[in-house]
């Protein structure tokens, strides 16, 4: 894991320093995320999740090599569509390894061009893992790093954290704050809306932002606990995913209950395009909006045959009201000049845009969300715009 830094607002970028490295095929590290911590100057802190497998068999080592850590993480947990009957490690060859995914940390005190000597903040245990771990820094400095846990609590998955109060150098126990609803045991990852193939959606990830004037906490992520309908796919019928919000007003220890927040039509014809997935959330500079982005196919025709339309959209919550009522969710607006076929996505695991979507404040009122569209066969580009909020 390395970490370069820039001086000059990126126009150029210093050598590259090792956060870690790690020469056995049974070791993974995944998933890293790098945050500048706003209430004190110098501070940047990265983490990530290293997932092993033991004993070093060859077939764990094989699953490594892979090098993708989200379908990794799936398929050991026995969350993925490849596995039948959950879970994945209860049989060959995942009989023959057990597995493990700390969440590791390190800091650096003088802008990135040192680092502390990486080391595991969080356990989870055996056939357990965290994935997706980010820091994230309340308005008294206190940082909080998230993470999905993996076959942790009595949940299959579960956004959880830990604290610390004092820039890293000691951290608590974990708490949990909601859970990514499934069906039976498995997640359900959203297809293409016509020929049902798989998409490499968020289904294991969340998104998580800090109110920067309330210290509010905000979560987004994909849930299919108030589908309305069913996905027929050539191999089944799965519940229509949404996008749920939920919001800590006491620094993590409470939550509000996870309401659906986006706003997709209804398809009596096609329920499939009702799927709305892989959410960023973001507060405005001033504290006064609350941002989420999301695709979904609601613009889908499937004209002609093998055109799978997508696009991405934002909506917006104030926060002078109660955005903990799904009501006070709207303004919605396409972001997408016009849709995108998702079967040019690249596949990894399903047809890829990518595991996450960049969503940041810029100033009081202006948010810049960066996505991927698929332009042609095989290719994801990056787009931004800009969202200036009144």
């Amino acid at each position: 894991m390395l970490v370069s830094r820039s001086a000059d607002h990126g126009a150029t970028w210093q050598p590259p320093v090792t956060l870690i490295r790690t020469n056995s095929p049974h070791v993974l590290n995944d998933k890293n995320s790098l945050t500048a911590d706003p209430t004190a100057n110098k501070y940047v802190y990265a983490v990530w999740d290293q997932l092993s497998v033991f004993p070093p068999t060859k077939e764990g080592a094989q699953l490594l090599a892979q090098n993708d850590g989200v379908e990794i993480a799936r398929q050991l947990a026995g969350l993925s569509s490849t596995c039948g009957t959950p879970p994945c490690a209860g049989g060959a060859p995942f009989s023959k390894f057990s597995f493990t995914g700390p969440s590791f940390f390190s800091r650096s005190t003088d802008n990135g061009v040192t680092w502390s000597t990486a080391a595991p903040i969080y356990q989870p245990g055996t056939n357990a893992q965290t994935i997706d771990n980010m820091v994230r820094v309340l308005p008294d400095g206190t940082l909080l790093n998230f993470f999905t846990a993996i076959n942790v609590t009595p949940s299959p998955l579960s956004i959880g954290y830990i604290k610390s109060t004092d820039k890293g150098a000691n951290w608590s126990g974990p708490t949990f704050t909601n859970d990514i609803h499934t069906v039976g045991g498995v997640v359900t990852s959203v297809v293409t809306p016509d020929s049902g193939q798989p998409i490499r959606d968020a289904a294991i990830l969340y998104s998580v932002a800090v109110n920067p004037v309330s210290g509010a906490i905000y979560l987004a992520w994909q849930d299919d606990r108030f589908s309305s309908g069913t996905c027929t796919t050539p191999t089944g019928s799965i519940p229509v995913v949404g996008i749920v919000f939920s919001e800590s007003d006491d620094g993590g220890a409470t939550w509000s209950a996870p309401v659906m927040i986006n706003k997709t039509p209804p398809n009596g014809t096609n329920p499939c395009r009702q799927q709305a997935y892989i959410p960023a959330i973001v507060p405005s500079g001033d504290g006064n909006t609350i941002v989420v982005t999301y695709y979904d196919f609601r613009n889908d025709t499937n004209t002609p045959v093998g055109f799978e339309g997508s696009d991405y959209f934002a909506v917006f919550c104030p926060t002078a009201t109660a955005c903990t009522n799904s009501a006070n969710w709207g303004n919605e607006r396409k972001l997408t000049d016009a849709s995108f076929n998702i079967l040019n996505a690249p596949v990894a695991g399903g047809h890829f845009l990518g595991d996450y979507m960049g969503l940041a404040a810029s100033g009081p009122k202006t948010i810049y969300p960066l996505f991927g569209v698929a332009t042609s066969a095989n290719v994801t580009a990056e787009y931004t715009r800009k969202i200036t909020l009144p």
